[in-house]
């Protein structure tokens, strides 16, 4: 299947109640926030975690994992997929399939070396440069679905190179000002390996909105597909009511749009989505300090909709939308 053809923007919002959406380890681990303003943040590592997630607990190969809290060493993951690839022939004529020059070069190192751990120490060499390339190549392309959305720098031995990932996402802030609970309503809870004590810190009410871009140049390079875009959106609606914990429990996706652009059009065309979006209490809520749910909110979406109406057929080749209860926008 070859890459996406098209560029294009996308809207993210969710909502998290009683919880922590994003804790800073530089504060307590508090919620991250810009104070100046009330509005909360949530980096977009945090958001990709949560997708990863998800990938791996659907069954899908993630390069960028982890194993009991703990981040896994990209140097093993790199070499046990390489490993996977000298005893697993249907993976090396997949893998080889229309290339004879360098299923030649690999057939010949197998061979020469025999063993397992000298074959992947042969791929790091210089000498085996192009081979080493074919290889990773083939590894995005064919293997882990995150780095074709996300992309990855790969400094493992031999096999260095930087891939730019055709998804990319802003920090995402909170649409409405924010505020902690307070302070006396703070229970100090023990850590899940009972080591250490620490607040549980948490915010009432955030309707958190992120702004991304899939770059179709991008896409070239990691091989990032249709069919790897569909399991995006999907993954990125799924994922975080999905995988609850303590502190991420009541987290809910309310709105994905995204902006298909025709040929000839580059992402940020219309800028930041967000800033199309106007957020205000309900009359009825005396001030954000008394927002406790969605319902208190009032979303303003008509500056979105007459761009999307207006540039239909123009600059908008294709939208797609997917929305919570609660949300209505005439597109």
């Amino acid at each position: 299947m070859s890459a996406i053809k098209n560029n294009s923007d996308f809207l993210f919002i969710y909502e998290a109640i009683n919880c922590n959406p994003n804790g800073d380890p530089d504060q307590e681990n508090k919620p991250r926030m810009d104070y100046e303003t009330q509005t909360n943040l949530v980096t977009d590592t945090r958001l990709k975690r949560y997708i990863r997630d998800y990938f791996m607990n659907e069954g899908k190969e993630v390069f960028v994992s982890m194993e009991d809290g703990k981040k896994v060493n990209p140097d093993q993951k790199l070499e046990f997929t390489i490993n996977r690839l000298l005893t697993e022939q249907d993976l090396v004529e997949s893998y080889f399939d229309g290339n004879d020059e360098m299923r030649k070069s690999f057939d010949e190192i197998n061979k020469e070396k025999k063993e397992k751990e000298g074959v992947f120490k042969a791929l790091q060499n210089k000498k085996n440069r192009a081979l080493n390339d074919f290889i990773l190549d083939k590894i995005v392309k064919e293997t882990f679905l995150d780095i074709r959305l996300f992309g990855s720098a790969f400094a493992v031995g031999g096999f260095t190179h930087a891939y730019t990932g055709p998804v990319q996402i802003n920090w995402g802030y909170s649409l409405n000002k924010v505020y902690q609970i307070d302070s006396d309503s703070i229970v100090t809870i023990m850590n899940d390996d009972s080591s250490t004590f620490g607040k549980d810190y948490r915010v009432h009410y955030s309707l958190l909105a992120f702004h991304g871009v899939v770059n179709k140049y991008s896409a070239q390079q990691t091989g990032l597909t249709e069919k790897d875009l569909e399991e995006f959106r999907n993954g990125i609606w799924q994922a975080i009511p999905s995988l609850p914990t303590r502190s991420k429990l009541n987290q809910y996706p309310k709105l994905y749009l995204e902006i298909v652009y025709n040929d000839g059009f580059n992402n940020g065309h219309f800028g930041d989505l967000r800033d199309l979006i106007h957020c205000s209490p309900k009359d009825e809520i005396a001030g954000y300090k008394k927002v406790r749910r969605f319902s208190d909110l009032k979303i303003d979406f008509s500056k979105l909709e007459s761009l999307i109406n207006s540039n239909k057929g123009k600059v908008i080749k294709d939208v797609i939308l997917k929305t919570s209860d609660g949300i209505t926008i005439n597109i």
